[in-house]
């Protein structure tokens, strides 16, 4: 309990390659993925009335260790904790694992900070299909509690790289063939517009910025193409998880409609 206790750390998590994933979804999910789960805390009521995440623990070998409440709330952030956490390793990858002659679309977000952000983007990514989603620059940590329960379970599903410098994610991604959008609000072309032309249907690797400054100059200034979502109301604009949906599912469709005319 004390070494998991300390996983709620930033700096021991990264020592130790070991994060907390709290909530059934979360361990159902991560029981259910390839990265496997290193051992299971739960209250006596959630493991009663959770047979199958038992028998799947179970089945794995996985250590499931029945504690008191104050015991579990040690180990939660929320308010009101599910009940059931589960220790997990690392998940992400090296950059080139995420590329491959099938890839065709990639998520790269360039100094995001917060966590909720951060855990929605990665669930809108696994919901459209992406192949990855590289979190580079000064993001936040994609295990910190807030950022795993946000993913909904989707951090266990899609392909992730965390990696320190953001233009060379860019200049790595472009030298491999992969199209750059950039999503500025002052960006050339909109999307209805990128999807009229067919640039959408191409491999693509889209860049989100920071929620509150967008995009560096420099990460914008190599993107092949800046693109703006199009606001038809009032709102001023779209947050950057919202932002992420609209722009991800638009590459989901076009890349899946069969097209005669248009880039390839």
């Amino acid at each position: 309990m004390k070494a998991a206790r300390q996983l709620t750390r930033r700096a021991t998590r990264a020592e130790r390659r070991l994060f907390l994933a709290e909530g059934r979804q979360a361990v159902g999910q991560a029981l259910a993925g390839s990265g496997g789960v290193a051992e299971i805390y739960a209250l006596a009521e959630v493991e009663r009335s959770s047979p199958d995440l038992r028998a799947t623990a179970r089945g794995q070998d996985v250590p499931w260790h029945v504690v008191d409440e104050p015991a579990l709330r040690s180990l939660a952030d929320t308010v009101h904790p599910q009940g059931l956490v589960a220790v997990c390793p690392f998940l992400d990858h090296p950059l080139a694992d995420l590329l491959g002659a099938d890839t065709r679309l990639l998520v790269i977000c360039a100094d995001v900070r917060d966590p909720g952000n951060a855990g929605t983007v990665i669930r809108c990514a696994d919901a459209a299909g992406a192949d990855g989603v590289v979190l580079a620059g000064s993001s936040v940590d994609p295990y910190n509690g807030k950022a795993v329960r946000a993913s909904a379970g989707s951090l266990f599903h899609v392909p992730l790289t965390v990696h320190g410098d953001i233009s060379e994610v860019v200049s790595s991604l472009r030298s491999l063939g992969m199209h750059l959008l950039a999503a500025d609000s002052h960006g050339e072309t909109d999307l209805d517009d990128a999807a009229d032309s067919g640039l959408l249907s191409r491999p693509s690797a889209w860049v989100f910025g920071n929620e509150a400054w967008g995009l560096p100059d420099e990460v914008a200034r190599l993107a092949d193409h800046r693109v703006s979502i199009p606001i038809y109301g009032r709102a001023e604009s779209l947050n950057l998880a919202t932002a992420a949906a609209v722009c991800l599912y638009a590459s989901a469709r076009a890349q899946r409609r069969p097209s005669s005319t248009g880039p390839a």
